[in-house]
């Protein structure tokens, strides 16, 4: 399975695709402050909806260069609570649902850095910690803008109005933007795999993740997670 996604990563990845996606990252970039910022700094990251362990759901994330980024095999045993591993395993953020008995709808994610522990402690373990990050699920019924899907707040609370970052577009289609809420520039984007092998194009369950320079690659995959648990 790793060297089936190591084989499109390469693959799909020629000259021409390259220049064609450093062109666009850098199309992304012209409106940032910096002009010092290379376009060969962003990231791209090839995603696939699967894991590497043939019992369980998840996600690989695989590089430019072929190598394993980013792996998530636990996301079929707690919908509420996934966890981001590195190549070798080790967690890097978990992503968690905030339930609240007396309202209907929960549109609140929180994303912790490491792991948060397992069921029995989980509701003491995530107190403990503080949330880097509090997500917030666009209502669609009370905004008139359909094409936001989501806010990103800093340190893990919504009551503050302002936001961090905004999330725009079609998580079904696989082209959203992730924003800065201030200057608007582009900091990661989901796009679909236009490569062709064989005949056979990717559909939805491969896409690609780029993410630019000074955004943590990280916590863009974060926010793929957690849109596929929005959106999915």
């Amino acid at each position: 399975m790793l060297l089936f996604l190591k084989s499109i990563s390469f693959r799909s990845l020629n000259h021409q695709d390259f220049k064609k996606n450093n062109s666009s990252c850098k199309e992304l970039t012209t409106t940032s402050s910096s002009s010092s910022l290379s376009s060969s700094s962003c990231i791209f990251l090839t995603v696939w909806r699967k894991s590497l362990i043939f019992s369980c759901k998840g996600f690989t994330v695989i590089g430019s260069d072929g190598n394993l980024v980013y792996r998530v095999d636990n996301y079929s045993g707690r919908r509420d609570q996934t966890i981001l591993m590195d190549a070798s395993g080790k967690p890097i953020l978990t992503i968690c649902r905030h339930k609240q008995k007396l309202r209907i709808v929960d549109n609140n994610w929180f994303i912790y850095e490491g792991e948060v522990l397992g069921d029995h402690d989980y509701k003491a373990s995530s107190l403990r910690k503080k949330p880097i990050f509090c997500v917030k699920k666009q209502m669609k019924i009370l905004h008139s803008n359909i094409n936001v899907l989501a806010h990103v707040y800093y340190h893990g609370t919504s009551s503050d109005k302002t936001y961090s970052y905004i999330i725009e577009g079609s998580y079904a289609n696989r082209t959203c933007k992730v924003l800065d809420a201030k200057s608007r520039n582009v900091v990661a984007e989901i796009r679909k795999k236009q490569a062709v092998i064989g005949g056979v194009t990717f559909g939805l369950e491969v896409f690609v993740l780029v993410v630019m320079p000074g955004f943590d690659s990280g916590v863009a995959m974060a926010m793929v997670l957690l849109l596929d648990q929005m959106f999915s």
